[in-house]
């Protein structure tokens, strides 16, 4: 457990997820504060600058006309106005400089108007900063300069008032998302959490309980479904491994019970007892564990999948010849071999032999006295078809024949020997051969096929 929670709990997807959203929202709109701010000033600027001008004009056609008044009115409060004399002396002003002398001795060419700041222009009792237009015409009584001014007092302090309640606003509205945020993904994460203490509090004994579902048919409600669907293969697996061992000890412990049985009759009468017959016996249980032994192995070398088997070239027709031969010794089964081809593939021999030989001692133990094998050589794959004409395998056992310990109806055929393990692992030694095997409908009895890539 980390010692400090808190700092482990900043480190959470929700702090996380909240964190970043707020620094992405506030340099927005920090952003955007700044280009509002910076617009707002020069439309304002540029707004009295046109007013300015205008008025401007405006006086200049007047005292061309010689009907300027001497008090210029209609400036409004934030404006200052003077037409002055090429002498100096004030024609005409706007309340707020009246008495006073020019604001400014500068007089632009004639038919030019130009705009210059100002500073410490006198209104009424005090001095402001003014953004100037000047102009000068030619009048019946002389030259006069026309001044019309904009105060930037005003601009500032509109762009003042906005910049402090955006100081004041930006935090709260960061504050106010950065909570909103907080508590939006943390309801949006409550399914995952739901689904993590679940996932946490499953043990290996209690593979039957599922992660809940959400309603909301987003990533979370997919992610809950994925996790019961593992859970579900989790669950087969484990049984399928319970099933394995209980299949695996229960199918050694009765030999090992009919070895002790046997030694132990014959350690209490060793004088009556044919120990030639016994050691037969006591050698055919050995084998029977010594095979079962054997196949319990390779399954789990094979569901290990460590390595790919070797690609050697391999004539799977010769292989076929060497089983069905001594499968064919080894009883009164006839094995029909007429149909069976050259045909070859690549992988592992003793692999592929095993997988041929379980075929034919299945189709043996099962056969009434024939068993017909087919190895044919397309232009993709090659097939092989073991056929015996035994009752067949019941409808009710057809999807389960490849599993490991399973046995079908006792009723099919005589009794047999084997470990229930023979067909899951010519399963398992055609897939790793990127193969296929099938039970397929056949005319008389079981009809296996495999069909393995051509070489």
């Amino acid at each position: 457990m980390s010692r400090w929670p808190g700092l482990r709990r900043l480190r959470s997807v929700r702090a996380r997820t909240t964190l970043l959203a707020t620094v992405l929202v506030t340099a927005a709109l920090t952003v955007g504060s700044v280009v509002l701010v910076t617009t707002l000033s020069t439309s304002l600027s540029r707004a009295g600058d046109d007013l300015a001008r205008s008025r401007v004009e405006d006086l200049a056609a007047l005292a061309v006309a010689g009907d300027l008044p001497s008090t210029l009115t209609e400036l409004g409060d934030d404006a200052v106005a003077q037409v002055v004399a090429a002498d100096g002396a004030v024609l005409a002003s706007s309340p707020n400089v009246e008495g006073e002398a020019p604001i400014s001795r500068f007089s632009p060419p004639p038919g030019e108007t130009t705009v210059r700041t100002m500073a410490d222009v006198p209104d009424d009792d005090e001095t402001e900063d003014y953004r100037v237009w000047t102009r000068s015409v030619p009048t019946s009584g002389g030259s006069v300069t026309v001044y019309v001014g904009r105060s930037l007092e005003t601009t500032q302090e509109v762009v003042g008032r906005l910049t402090a309640s955006l100081l004041v606003g930006l935090p709260l509205v960061v504050a106010l998302l950065a909570w909103a945020m907080w508590v939006v993904v943390g309801r949006a994460l409550r399914p995952v959490e739901g689904i993590r203490a679940e996932v946490a509090a499953i043990s290996h004994r209690q593979l039957e309980r599922r992660v809940p579902v959400p309603d909301t048919d987003d990533e979370v409600s997919r992610l809950a479904q994925t996790m019961n669907t593992m859970l579900g293969r989790l669950e087969a697996a484990a049984r399928q491994q319970r099933d394995f061992v209980a299949n695996a000890s229960h199918d050694l412990q009765s030999p090992l019970a009919s070895f002790r049985a046997q030694l132990e009759v014959a350690m209490a009468h060793p004088g009556a007892t044919d120990w030639r017959a016994t050691a037969a016996a006591l050698h055919a249980e050995g084998d029977r564990m010594e095979q079962l032994v054997r196949d319990l192995l390779f399954l789990a070398r094979e569901d290990s999948g460590e390595t790919e088997p070797p690609q050697q070239l391999v004539d799977l027709d010769d292989v076929v010849l060497e089983e069905s031969a001594r499968v064919r010794a080894g009883g009164t089964t006839v094995v029909d071999t007429s149909r069976v081809t050259a045909a070859p593939v690549r992988g592992n021999r003793d692999d592929l032999a095993r997988l041929v030989r379980n075929l034919l001692e299945n189709a043996r133990d099962h056969a009434a006295g024939v068993v017909d094998v087919t190895l044919s050589n397309g232009s993709h794959e090659v097939t092989l078809t073991v056929e015996d004409d035994g009752p067949g395998v019941p409808a009710e056992h057809r999807d389960r024949v490849f599993e490991r310990f399973y046995r079908a109806d006792p009723s099919r055929g005589r009794a047999t020997t084997g470990t229930g393990l023979g067909l899951a692992i010519v399963r398992s030694v055609a897939e790793r051969h990127h193969g296929t095997v099938e039970l397929a409908d056949g005319n008389r009895g079981a009809r296996f096929v495999v069909r393995l890539p051509s070489a």
